[in-house]
């Protein structure tokens, strides 16, 4: 196995770990979100750096950049498959309180907004569907979207989505950083 992979999934055992720790000193998901995704960032960026100089290290000869993106890349991906599978399983059997938790203040911002007049008609009028539809109608479509986006799967899709291009931005970022400061060619 490569060492950008074996980095790659270090990394994401380490945010594994973490997460399930904060969840295990009943820290609630949250009031632990926007740490978890600043560190999960962190983490992301550390693979693909870390990944970056133990190949460049490695290699005899100082190769070019695309393949650096590649070797980045190769850090990124493993760790972003790996946590999309975790918050998966996380959201869906671990915590699914934290899902229903953001679906029920959905539901209670919904009948807040359905019961104020002016309000409801804004809503008829934004949406050609509603214009024909009674409340308990808008209000039934409205909580089935919600449940759709607040889920375990589309949680880890959107995760996956954005890590991916997280870790595509970095590699290239990290590359040219690692190619002009630390790997520059003396002359």
């Amino acid at each position: 196995m490569r060492i950008t992979v074996k980095v790659g999934i270090l990394f994401a055992i380490g945010w594994i770990l973490l997460k399930l720790s904060l969840f295990g000193m009943g820290i609630s998901s949250e009031t632990s979100l926007v740490p978890s995704i600043l560190i999960n960032m962190f983490f992301l960026i550390s693979s693909v750096t870390v990944g970056l100089y133990l190949q460049k290290r490695n290699e005899a000869d100082s190769g070019n950049a695309l393949n650096d993106i590649k070797n980045g890349m190769s850090a990124g991906i493993p760790y972003a498959i790996i946590i999309s599978i975790f918050l998966y399983v996380y959201y869906a059997k671990v915590d699914p309180s934290y899902i229903q938790s953001k679906i029920t203040d959905k539901e209670v911002e919904l009948n807040k907004l359905l019961s104020d007049p002016a309000t409801l008609k804004k809503v008829k009028e934004s949406n050609a569907d509603y214009e024909v539809m009674t409340v308990s109608q808008i209000r039934k479509k409205e909580i089935e979207n919600d449940k759709s986006v607040y889920s375990a799967s589309s949680t880890a899709i959107f995760s996956l989505l954005a890590m991916t291009m997280y870790t595509t931005f970095n590699s290239i970022i990290i590359t040219v950083i690692m190619r002009k400061i630390v790997f520059r060619r003396k002359s």
